[in-house]
């Protein structure tokens, strides 16, 4: 039986994913269209099929190839071959070694200090700012995860050199200029990918993006130079256990780089998105703050043990990780012919995991442009196949720092939503769109109003989000 789809155009389908606004939103298109499993053109993969069904995901799970084409315009980054494509066996141990302080208990208490350190020091800088100017949420938090990440890099008590511990006001939203650097980097490589026209000269969007993957680089070497290792076998310290598994100092700076690039966009995006969904559901944002009063009591931060108790806004994550997932995809080539749903997917072919099209089937999440954290708790959550909630991916070639970015997502999300209310900057309108993760076209904007004496933060009626 064929695998149901578009018929093929001469563009190869890069015309179909612009007007959808991007893979995304395509992805929803195709399976609101043709079903659960679905058979697309995409640059980079000859035979693509996306599979929005988390019973029929499962046949995909033990997958553990990506497709190198479709991953190439990450290859400019690196210098000892693209990180997302290594070989399964080469990509097994490195995979362990990441996974030993990524996602390890030691790692993520000894760093929540230094976390809390810089999400306090967003917020002063916040409640600095003249009434009525609105805070540019994407923007500032994805610059604060990226100090975070690199203090975390960094491990054993060693001082940044450009001031991600030293500094915890957080005196730029963007250090060094590195946010701006991924993107200039990423949006040049993708466009080329799927032939978006660009408003430079190609020898001036050449330069561009050859300054800014320099700039990157050294940046990196700046903090690798500045670390200084901790006791040996110390599972908080990223860089000290590449160097004492005897990586190379490339293959450090390359898992160092992707490291940044994968943490701070994950973790600066979600806490965004789930500030935007908390300031459009007022019942919701109480229950938050309600727990985090009782919780908190007169503490500004979380220590590592309150992360366990505050289980209604580890729930709003949730949910909003499930409503607006950073990453659009995940992809697998298949090594054998697979039998999903009644189909024959040929050996060969591009598995795509469309984490949107998976988040809003409404046949495991009902109403599901919804926004309502309680789908989280355990009695909802226990009927509920494991993969329909996938926003750091599946199996063998799933998010090594989904742990760590949790962790992270849930202390600037506690001290924020400790001292602020949160409502949208008036007229301003919230557009989703892909830049490499699901990003707003224009920010979100948000107007803060300190907490405690200031009354619910709704002078003026806004529109609920969905």
């Amino acid at each position: 039986m064929n695998i149901p789809g578009p018929a093929p155009r001469p563009d190869g389908g890069t015309g179909a994913v612009a007007r959808a606004g991007g893979l995304h939103a395509y992805q929803l298109w195709l399976h609101a269209e043709y079903g659960p499993v679905v058979r697309f053109q995409l640059p980079g993969a000859e035979t693509a099929v996306s599979i929005a069904d988390p019973v029929l995901l499962e046949a995909t799970a033990h997958l553990d190839e990506r497709p190198r084409r479709l991953f190439s315009f990450l290859d400019p980054l690196f210098e000892t071959g693209n990180l997302q494509t290594l070989p399964a066996e080469e990509h097994a141990p490195w995979r362990r070694l990441l996974l030993t302080t990524l996602a390890g208990r030691p790692s993520h208490e000894r760093h929540l200090a230094r976390f809390a350190t810089l999400a306090t020091g967003l917020a002063d800088r916040w409640a600095a700012l003249p009434a009525g100017r609105p805070v540019r949420l994407q923007r500032e938090l994805t610059g604060v995860s990226l100090r975070m990440i690199r203090a975390f890099a960094l491990g054993g008590g060693a001082e940044d050199p450009d001031g991600a511990v030293e500094d915890p006001t957080g005196a730029t939203e963007d250090p060094d200029g590195m946010v701006e650097a991924f993107e200039v980097v990423l949006t040049d490589y993708l466009e080329r990918l799927y032939h978006v026209p660009s408003g430079q000269a190609p020898e001036r969007r050449a330069e561009r993006t050859a300054r800014a993957l320099a700039h990157l680089r050294s940046t990196v070497d700046r903090v690798i130079a500045a670390h200084r290792p901790g006791l040996p076998g110390d599972r908080s310290d990223l860089i000290g256990a590449l160097v004492e598994a005897g990586e190379s100092p490339a293959r450090i700076r390359d898992t160092v780089l992707a490291t940044l690039l994968a943490a701070h966009h994950t973790t600066g995006v979600a806490v965004s998105w789930t500030l935007h969904l908390l300031a459009g559901h007022p019942a919701a944002a109480e229950r938050v703050t309600a727990e985090l009063d009782r919780v908190l009591g007169d503490r500004p931060a979380p220590e590592y043990a309150d992360l366990h108790r505050l289980c209604y806004l580890d729930m709003a994550l949730r949910e909003s990780l499930r409503r607006y997932p950073p990453g659009p995809y995940g992809a697998r080539l298949t090594t054998d012919p697979l039998t999903v749903g009644g189909y024959t997917v040929p050996a060969g072919a591009v598995v795509f995991y469309p984490f949107w099209a998976v988040h809003l089937n409404p046949a495991y999440w009902p109403e599901p442009e919804r926004f309502r954290p309680e789908r989280f708790t355990p009695e909802e959550s226990a009927g509920r196949p494991r993969l329909a909630w996938i926003p750091f991916g599946l199996g063998p070639r799933s998010c090594e720092g989904a742990a760590l970015a949790r962790v992270e997502a849930l202390v600037l999300l506690a001290v924020l939503l400790r001292r602020f209310r949160f409502r949208p900057e008036p007229g301003h309108r919230v557009v989703p769109v892909e830049r490499f993760v699901l990003w707003a076209a224009d920010d979100i904007r948000m107007l803060v109003t300190p907490r405690g004496g200031s009354g619910p933060h709704s002078p003026e009626p806004t529109a609920r989000q969905p």
